[in-house]
């Protein structure tokens, strides 16, 4: 890893001294979602209640500016001048790149009816949303604080028949998730709420990551 991405997991385990363990984990959790990304494959994401939140988060951290500006390249922003001369200027200064990352828990309306219309169908909501959005070469970030959520397994079972890597955000034991994951970032504590304080910091570095690479070089 190049001294430019190597430094963020240097502050985060300076920040986070406990979090020295998972380092090897999280180098090769970034290095996944390089791949992803730079083969223009895209990240699902899934979690469970405060895991849900993060799912959230994520995505908002990778689908615009994180800490850097990204702006749009100037051929796009030609060609957005070129189909309209008035908004095409304002598009071309205000978007933002994007990572291109779903939080499977958002759409209400597509899980809400699949629970309806599927007996017994509440646990398969997003495996169901991973088999209509899963290409091989895309990525699947399953966060379960315990690895074992159901609803989690289901989709990383789906995401492995389709060719998706998966990735494990879990707690110390690792669960399920932790033996089925290509790679699973294991955060070193026992209680749910520990676990997620220690979630973020490990995937705003990833995302410091990311941001570094694809729009600071």
């Amino acid at each position: 890893m190049n001294e430019k991405l190597q430094k963020h997991i240097n502050l985060l385990i300076e920040r986070y001294s406990v979090l020295a363990e998972c380092k090897d984990s999280i180098i090769a959790a970034y290095d996944i979602l390089e791949e992803c990304f730079s083969t223009g494959h895209k990240l699902l994401i899934a979690g469970n209640g405060g895991s849900c939140a993060d799912a959230e988060h994520i995505v908002g951290e990778l689908m615009k500016g994180f800490k850097f500006p990204r702006k749009c390249s100037d051929e796009f922003a030609n060609k957005l001048k070129s189909i309209d001369s008035v908004r095409g200027i304002e598009l071309a200064e205000k978007l933002q790149g994007g990572l291109p990352a779903i939080a499977l828990c958002e759409h209400q309306s597509l899980n809400t009816a699949y629970v309806n219309d599927v007996k017994d169908g509440g646990l398969l909501t997003f495996a169901q949303q991973v088999y209509g959005y899963g290409k091989e070469g895309d990525v699947l970030l399953g966060i379960s604080t315990s690895g074992n959520s159901k609803n989690i397994m289901n989709a990383t079972v789906v995401a492995r028949a389709l060719g998706l890597k998966v990735i494990g955000l879990t707690g110390q034991k690792g669960g399920e998730l932790a033996v089925a994951a290509d790679v699973a970032i294991k955060a070193p504590s026992f209680e749910t709420f520990m676990i997620q304080e220690l979630h973020l910091p490990i995937y705003h570095c990833l995302c410091l990551m990311l941001e570094e690479n694809f729009y600071q070089n």
